[in-house]
């Protein structure tokens, strides 16, 4: 019996050992090949959410939805400015292996990690504010017409911040630089060093930010967009049976809106309130399953095994964190038409300078 569980446990084993060598080399292929994205998604991001703001800005719209997708721009710029130094210390650790810091490359990749999702949560929170608020204008028009004002959403916006650098207060200090000597040198290089709670801090951020937080957040996206969707549809089928209406006895304007219906401003913004909102929530969804994996295997993440299988997964939902942030100036352009305007009117002013 002792010779038969000796084999199994060697069995065993060796089938964890081969499990580990694959997800190994998986990890190290895809790591590779998303840290040669990564730098140009990033440049791109800067690029666009440049475009936005400056857009948003000069569009004039007092409204509450440019206000909230100005901040979005911001925000979002603000993630990718802080991200860069671990995108930059993925890109060294994974294809410049040779290159020697004079410093622990974990600096780069955790200093300012936090930070930067910091100002990725306060996002995801502006990006549900848009939805929420536009769908309870749009499905009770008459009662949040006039509630949810320009003045008010930067008031609004300012909290969310406030909430979101606070939501993180755990995991801001369980890193700090030191200093350690290399014996054959005799030399002192910067690291990276754990405190102590640590690990209560990064639990403590399981539990609430990436647990229940993020499922608030995105069970509001979703009911958001299964509403403006079926309003949408609704304001679709009003006009159809409108325009319809007066084909034949040729008494209204086609282009007057319905008595119960959406106007086509505002399902032009609606609509770009919907996609915005949906490339979130399709953004999150990789995150969503890590961070339940983390609530019911702790353990996911620190066994060899679960820990390349939790790496590879984290740069799949890091990819969909820098996309999400980065290609919202095509649903602007697409749907906004204000914003379609203003942009054409500054490339045609630089065109003719």
């Amino acid at each position: 019996m002792e010779l038969v569980h000796s084999t199994e446990n060697v069995s065993k084993v060796s089938i964890e050992h081969g499990a580990s060598l694959s997800y190994s080399a998986g990890y190290l292929m895809l790591e590779k090949i998303l840290a040669s994205i990564w730098p140009a998604i990033i440049l791109f991001g800067w690029v666009s959410n440049i475009i936005n703001i400056v857009v948003f800005l000069k569009s004039g719209n007092k409204d509450n939805v440019t206000t909230l997708l100005l901040s979005l721009a911001v925000s979002d710029f603000v993630f990718l400015t802080l991200i860069t130094p671990s995108i930059c210390g993925s890109v060294i650790r994974s294809l410049l292996i040779s290159y020697s810091l004079p410093f622990d490359v974990s600096i780069l990749l955790f200093l300012l990690y936090w930070p930067a999702f910091t100002a990725y949560d306060l996002s995801a929170f502006i990006s549900v504010s848009l939805g929420v608020m536009r769908c309870a204008c749009v499905a009770m028009p008459l009662k949040f017409k006039f509630v949810f004002t320009r003045s008010r959403t930067i008031k609004w916006v300012i909290f969310l911040a406030v909430l979101a650098v606070s939501l993180r207060l755990p995991v801001f200090t369980i890193h700090r630089i030191s200093w350690r000597t290399d014996p054959q040198t005799n030399m002192s290089s910067p690291y990276l060093k754990g405190v102590n709670y640590a690990y209560m801090a990064a639990r403590i951020n399981d539990i609430l930010n990436r647990g229940i937080v993020i499922y608030i957040l995105y069970i509001t996206m979703v009911t958001c967009v299964a509403v403006l969707t079926f309003k949408l549809y609704q304001a679709s089928k009003i006009r159809r049976a409108c325009t319809t209406v007066v084909s034949k006895t040729s008494d209204q304007a086609p282009d007057k809106p319905a008595a119960h219906g959406l106007s086509s401003k505002d399902i032009q913004v609606v609509k770009s309130v919907v996609m915005v909102c949906m490339i979130f929530t399709l953004a999150q969804l990789p995150f969503l399953f890590l961070s339940s994996s983390r609530l019911f295997r702790p353990d996911f993440g620190s066994k060899q095994t679960l820990a390349y299988l939790f790496a590879m997964l984290s740069h799949i939902s890091l990819t969909c964190s820098y996309l999400n942030a980065s290609i919202n100036i095509f649903v602007y352009y697409r749907y906004n038409t204000r914003y379609r305007s203003v942009l054409r009117l500054m490339l045609s002013v630089k065109n003719e300078q």
